[in-house]
């Protein structure tokens, strides 16, 4: 406890002291983030995106500051990396979720690790599915009968086309621009409707669609990996370029509340996997 303690002190003097030289209000914790995009964010604050900045809100002595803006292409651009009028200081300092080496801002270490999940409604006669691969071998006649949502990218669409079923699928935009319904959600009432019977999706969004539906609506398999297609992703904080005390301060956050984290997310169905270990670089030292 002492050791927890002495850290979480040594993190608030580093924060303190970068604040001041960089002109940072030290007494906001500043996130990008969406204000409708469940399971991650809401204008609320229940997403567990948002449930984990107040918690390293706290562990810093801060309280927790948005620039909210729609999860869309440019959304960094106009967040992370937007100054504010006539200021030093910037709209926000930290995104939440990016993938792990994100290649447009400066990332942490990986806080979780997730992979995508094909979800089934059961009692629609698709009940004796209980691997990914048997939709590819079902007869002509009852693939003809699939209601697959189909997204504009991602490696669902992939994986459909390989099983020779994109004639089934029904298409979906990942960035919809409504402003009433995020992906997960409009997923979730067209599963509710039967417009759609599955899906291929993302295990955070997945994860908001099982918490909406009573228990054991849905068959659930998680996609695996393999040469060539890749369905499982570690997700990391973002920070801008050249801000690595932040990052530095973020990491150190993420280690030690690792319990509290993962009990944040597994609240939201959220299926996690074990964060791999990252690959070494042919110039690491050995």
């Amino acid at each position: 406890m002492r050791s927890l303690v002495k850290a979480t002190v040594a993190l608030t003097f580093i924060w303190a002291a970068t604040a001041s030289a960089a002109g940072v209000d030290k007494d906001k914790f500043r996130v990008c983030a969406d204000p409708l995009h469940p399971p991650y964010s809401t204008k609320d604050g229940n997403g567990f995106e948002n449930k984990i900045a107040e918690l390293f809100a706290k562990k810093l002595g801060q309280t927790v500051e948005y620039k909210w803006f729609s999860q869309r292409i440019g959304f960094i651009r106009n967040t992370l990396k937007a100054k504010l009028p006539d200021s030093d200081l910037y709209s926000c300092d930290v995104v939440m979720g990016v993938p792990a080496g994100y290649e447009v801002a400066l990332t942490t270490v990986p806080y979780y690790h997730s992979t995508y999940l094909l979800l089934i409604a059961k009692g629609r006669g698709w009940d004796d599915i209980t691997k990914a691969e048997q939709l590819g071998k079902l007869s002509l006649q009852r693939q003809e009968k699939l209601r697959f949502a189909m997204f504009d990218r991602g490696p669902g669409t992939a994986w459909l086309q390989k099983m020779g079923l994109l004639d089934q699928g029904i298409p979906y935009q990942t960035m919809t621009g409504d402003d009433q319904n995020n992906i997960a959600m409009r997923i979730e009432k067209d599963l509710q409707t039967g417009k759609i019977d599955m899906v291929v999706l993302w295990g955070v969004m997945a994860g908001h669609v099982l918490s909406q539906s009573p228990e054991n609506s849905y068959t659930v398999i998680p996609m695996t990996s393999r040469p060539g297609m890749k369905f499982d992703f570690s997700i990391a904080m973002a920070v801008r370029y050249g801000d690595k005390e932040r990052q530095l301060i973020l990491n150190k956050l993420i280690e030690e509340n690792e319990s509290a984290i993962r009990n944040i997310m597994e609240s939201n169905h959220i299926l996690l996997l074990s964060i791999p270990e990252p690959k070494l670089r042919e110039d690491d030292d050995d």
